[in-house]
């Protein structure tokens, strides 16, 4: 593994192989991807950074929205001599993606989209934008039990506090002052998205668990249905963060549709 620092942004280079670049979410780092590097990088090279504002890069500035995260993804692929890879995000990082298939389709080979809003309703965007209120007013703990229930099931939860603790304490540690930006883009971001997805080029995977409400299977479905060489994966059983709860369950259609997308390219 190598790590690194390209001035403003925190990363690793992990295994060989084609690329694949991984984009966490909301409140989250790079360390999120730890359960699903074992199987990637047995086939690929993977990035794993972290985003503006979040883990050990830098705070953003300026205006904080998709385009700001998508330019950041184009300067640390370029930082890693990256030219083209396949994009995976998670949840807002999925949004970040599909932003960066439109600006720059040149540069991915396949996009993966996982967990992730998409066109939501206005009763579905009041309910994040009040989560985002809270966190203005009271920081990151303010809606930090909410999420793991939200992120986790019942028994996973009750089974593992180990996992509870540790992205408790990832979410913890975010900025205040920053936290609140960055989740108004995740509020409001999808509806920039919503209609323009049509014109990404690259085969795409869109997968969530069937008990995600807030990126639910009908969001998926939809947004697949918009994305010309999309297909769509619904995970039975799994909540928001079925990455960590079940990392079988994701890793094997991931790897499969990675693995499809580069025998297809020959």
């Amino acid at each position: 593994m190598g790590g690194g620092n390209s001035r403003e942004t925190a990363f690793d280079l992990h295994g060989s192989g084609p690329g694949v670049v991984l984009v966490h979410g909301l409140g989250l780092n790079r360390l999120m991807w730890q359960w699903q590097l074992p199987a990637l990088t047995k086939h690929f090279s993977v990035l794993t950074y972290d985003l503006l504002g979040h883990g050990e890069s830098a705070k953003p500035h300026g205006v904080v929205d998709l385009a700001m995260f998508s330019g950041q993804l184009q300067r640390v692929m370029d930082a890693c001599a990256l030219e083209r890879a396949a994009i995976v995000g998670f949840s807002l990082g999925g949004m970040i993606a599909r932003r960066f298939a439109l600006d720059c389709p040149d540069r991915l080979w396949a996009m993966a989209v996982l967990h992730s809003p998409h066109d939501r309703t206005p009763s579905q965007r009041e309910a994040v934008s009040q989560r985002a209120r809270q966190v203005k007013a009271s920081g990151p703990s303010a809606t930090v039990d909410a999420a793991l229930e939200r992120w986790f099931t019942p028994s996973f939860r009750a089974g593992h506090a180990d996992v509870m603790a540790l992205v408790r304490a990832w979410i913890l540690a975010n900025d205040p002052t920053i936290y609140p930006e960055v989740y108004k883009v995740l509020a409001e971001g999808d509806a920039e998205l919503a209609d323009s997805i049509h014109g990404i080029s690259c085969p795409t995977l869109v997968m969530t668990g069937d008990q995600d409400v807030g990126n639910s299977p009908e969001m998926a479905r939809k947004m697949a249905t918009r994305i010309p060489d999309a297909r769509v994966k619904i995970l039975p059983g799994l909540r928001h963060m079925g990455l960590a709860e079940s990392p079988s369950a994701v890793n094997a259609p991931l790897l499969a549709f990675l693995l499809d997308v580069q025998n297809r390219r020959g």
